[in-house]
């Protein structure tokens, strides 16, 4: 099987990414997991109501998909690094599969959904570093770049099929305990391809770094590890800023799921079900974003890249807050100048479409580039403890706005907290700029030598 060739020089378009072998299998795995995690969602939430009638209780159910990333994500990272990923990966998925087998008989109790719901989301949180640390042992370096962008394409696109689409089909015609043992396939399939994988073993710890060699000396120091992992992030900036605009990007996401329903009610004008005008051109700009991403890696460089697509994004946002005054301007522009009936061009669903299509490639600029960032910088052997702390971050940030956007907007509206959130994204951007300096480091060369980067000491 593929270890990462150096000075290999490979196309970089989807086509050629997908026939390497061994990341068509990871990827199909991605497919498979991700596709039913957000199918068995909608099922479990939709079973959790029902049983209980408790909108509290679906709260709880959302928080327990995202509170073990927040507690043991960058622990998780600890365990990854220590063994062999492709192990990771089976082991994680074939966990999952039987959670779900059992949970298909439990039937309408509430307690047994949420433990179980509970241990599988712990289960996710292992897998989650050990499938980003293997994306780079199984894709050259020059088609890293493509190769995230499928799978931030992938993760985009699991939510639309899986949650918006075959979980609600199956679930209308089946109802949801034949889902649930839809998806216990689904993760039987995923530890099934990873089997075929590779061995992913951690590699022996460089001698010289007599720090490293002590911690795995000490084996029962698992948090000793942890913190090595976050003295790794602090001391190399660029990781650092990589996570941080990932953050960002994460929080962003969590707060349009907070807000969507209301916001499509009270700001647009719209039923709670229309936030799919909001969704879906998000997807397709995502799309288009990755396609641009890749077009202009050699030209623009990765931080710049960035750092404007944070500033789009926060301003799509604020213009997303303002779209019926914007629809209602461009009426009365066309209305004057009626050559052509444009109505349907200006209509408050038109602009709400054009406006999330480009900030779903914003946000495309913003997450593939910092993604591959990391990857490209990261030693192997310490790959697994930053994608945990990674996870955790992105966990955190998505977590925190089913907490404290709901009530806020509930007391000021959502409206304001959209606009608040639009600041914080723009900021980050021109405070990327000003801190990081004017001048962007290009993306590494494909044969430029990992090694050479500093590491944990």
């Amino acid at each position: 099987m593929i270890e990462r060739p150096i000075g290999a020089e490979e196309p970089v378009s989807a086509l050629a990414v997908f026939r390497n072998r061994p990341f068509l299998i990871l990827w199909l795995s991605q497919v498979a997991t991700q596709v039913g995690g957000n199918m068995v969602l909608y099922g479990l939430t939709v079973l959790v109501f029902t049983a209980s009638g408790s909108n509290s209780a679906v709260s709880i159910l959302l928080i327990s998909f995202l509170a073990p990333a927040v507690v043991f994500g960058a622990v998780a990272g600890v365990y990854v690094d220590r063994f062999d990923r492709r192990l990771v990966l089976v082991a994680t998925s074939l966990v999952r599969s039987g959670l779900f087998f059992i949970l298909a008989f439990v039937g309408a109790n509430v307690g047994l959904i949420l433990l179980a719901n509970l241990m599988v989301s712990i289960a996710t949180t292992f897998f989650a570093p050990a499938e980003l640390s293997v994306i780079p042992r199984v894709v050259p370096r020059s088609q890293l770049t493509a190769a995230n962008g499928i799978f931030t394409l992938t993760l985009n696109a699991a939510f639309a099929l899986g949650y918006t689409l075959l979980g609600p089909l199956v679930v209308t015609i089946a109802g949801p305990t034949l889902l649930i043992g839809i998806v216990a396939v689904l993760y039987l399939i995923s530890a099934g391809l990873c089997w075929t994988l590779a061995p992913a073993p951690p590699l022996p710890l460089p001698a010289g770094h007599a720090a490293l060699h002590e911690a795995g000396l000490a084996v029962s120091s698992v948090f000793g590890q942890l913190r090595e992992g976050i003295g790794y992030v602090r001391a190399n900036p660029t990781v650092a800023w990589a996570l941080t605009y990932l953050g960002v990007a994460a929080s962003i996401v969590g707060v349009l799921g907070a807000l969507g329903p209301g916001f499509a009610v009270h700001v647009l004008d719209l039923t709670s079900k229309d936030f799919v005008v909001v969704v879906l051109p998000l997807g397709f700009g995502v799309v288009a974003g990755v396609l641009l991403v890749n077009a202009i890696r050699s030209i623009v460089p990765r931080r710049r890249t960035i750092e404007v697509g944070l500033v789009t994004l926060g301003v799509c946002l604020v213009l997303i807050t303002i779209a019926n005054p914007i629809s209602q301007a461009l009426q009365r522009v066309s209305a004057a100048q009626p050559v052509v009936d444009a109505s349907a061009l200006v209509s408050v669903l038109s602009v709400v479409v054009a406006i999330a299509f480009i900030a779903g490639m914003a946000y495309a600029t913003i997450a593939i580039p910092a993604q591959t960032e990391l990857q490209e910088v990261i030693p192997e052997d310490v790959r697994g403890r930053v994608f945990g702390i990674l996870n955790t971050l992105v966990s955190i940030a998505s977590f925190l706005p089913i907490i404290i956007v709901g009530p806020v907007s509930d007391a000021v509206g959502p409206a304001p907290v959209l606009l608040a959130a639009a600041g914080l994204v723009g900021l980050s951007g021109v405070g990327s700029i000003v801190l990081r300096g004017r001048r962007a480091r290009p993306a590494l060369p494909p044969d430029e030598d990992v090694s050479a980067i500093p590491r944990p000491s």
